[in-house]
């Protein structure tokens, strides 16, 4: 066969696949809306639920198993007398529009075929405002997360913000339901905490946490140098909105505080996907007013963003910078209600021996809401 006709060849092979694609059969949204989490708040009733493997393949057309995207199917009802916007920055700030997914899957010279793809897409993209009285649902393309997704859903209108918090099971890893699975792994029965309302005696008690987690061996851990007060639901959206998802890797796990490794980890995801910053978080016998306490560990990797995404980063020596970034990350995230520092136990190693303690509270709040507690203050930097 000579070059020319190789090259024809070629050709039609590649145009014959780009004809391929076609929109899906009618899908059915029933199985959706059986595992669906439902939310209702002033007026306004939100739905959710991950779309499976099969899910995607049935209503996209397409495959996303092996992809960073997650698509998420939203409905929301709007029984107030105002329309209302759905803020999809809100949800993952580093979301995905639906021609931005479309146009991952156009084939070379896919010419009309890559046109309907994009139609379909379009189609499938939950529409903005939802109007008064009205009921809009659609896809959301959100960054992958495993086993437990939390949701925020912000719906704007006149003068109004209504936000909603949902923890989603994603189907393919079999974990137990929504926020129970979230709640289960806090390792501490409600019999063994102890609550506090006077924030003197608060503070004496988190000061009384341990200084270091225990590290692989008999090597010592990373500092605890965060305390975070607040319903999971609230600390993981004010994270979610700053770009912070859960990411748990080997080397996390070699970390221990009350003789167990992390409940949490979440890492802020970057454009190269590399690992920026980290927390790493433990559910402690503490309360405050009822709320549920954490110890944390701030940090970053040596090299920041330039660091190999590998499951052996090292944590760089200052982590009180890691501590004060994460508090400024923070300030801006719609849900700091107080703030403070007070010292670590024993002598520090590494640092300043101080962690900051951050109080939450259901979004949304803006800076001049947030409370700067008169306890310890930090040297200058």
């Amino acid at each position: 066969m000579n070059a020319l006709a190789s090259l024809a060849l070629a050709l039609v092979l590649a145009l014959a696949g780009c004809a391929t694609w076609q929109p899906p059969a009618e899908f059915s949204d029933m199985a959706l809306r059986g595992r669906a989490v439902t939310r209702d708040n002033q007026g306004l009733r939100v739905s959710a639920a991950v779309l499976s493997g099969e899910d995607s393949r049935s209503m996209l057309g397409i495959d996303l198993d092996d992809s960073q995207m997650q698509p998420v199917w939203v409905e929301v009802h709007n029984a107030t007398s105002r329309p209302m916007w759905l803020l999809r920055t809100g949800t993952d700030p580093d979301y995905f529009s639906p021609l931005e997914v479309a146009w991952s899957f156009h084939k070379p010279l896919g010419g009309s075929a890559n046109a309907s793809i994009d139609r379909h897409f379009e189609k499938l993209g939950l529409r903005n405002p939802i109007p008064a009285g009205a009921t809009h649902a659609g896809i959301l393309f959100t960054n992958r997360e495993r086993g437990i997704k939390l949701l925020n859903v912000d719906l704007l209108g006149q003068k109004t913000m209504v936000p909603f918090s949902l923890f989603l099971t994603v189907p393919e890893d079999g974990a137990a339901s929504g926020a129970t699975a979230a709640k289960d792994q806090q390792h501490v029965p409600a019999s063994q905490v102890v609550d506090y309302s006077d924030l003197a005696e608060f503070r004496a008690a988190i000061e009384r946490l341990p200084c270091c987690a225990q590290g692989p061996g008999t090597a010592p851990g990373d500092p605890l140098n965060v305390v975070v007060v607040g319903e999971l639901e609230d600390i993981a959206a004010a994270l979610v909105r700053r770009n912070y998802l859960r990411d748990t890797r080997t080397v996390d796990m070699g970390q221990e505080v009350l003789g167990r490794s992390p409940d949490i980890v979440l890492r802020k995801q970057t454009h190269a996907r590399s690992s920026a910053a980290w927390i790493r978080a433990w559910r402690t016998p503490l309360s405050f007013d009822g709320r549920p306490v954490y110890v944390a560990q701030a940090g970053r990797p040596v090299g920041g963003r330039f660091a190999a995404p590998d499951a052996g980063l090292r944590t760089h020596a200052d982590v009180d910078e890691a501590r004060n970034l994460l508090v400024q990350d923070m300030m801006y995230s719609g849900g700091l209600e107080k703030l403070g520092f007070a010292r670590r136990s024993g002598t520090p190693e590494r640092g300043d021996g101080l962690r900051a303690v951050l109080f939450f509270a259901t979004r949304p709040l803006s800076l001049s809401d947030v409370e700067i507690l008169d306890w310890v203050r930090l040297a200058n930097r």
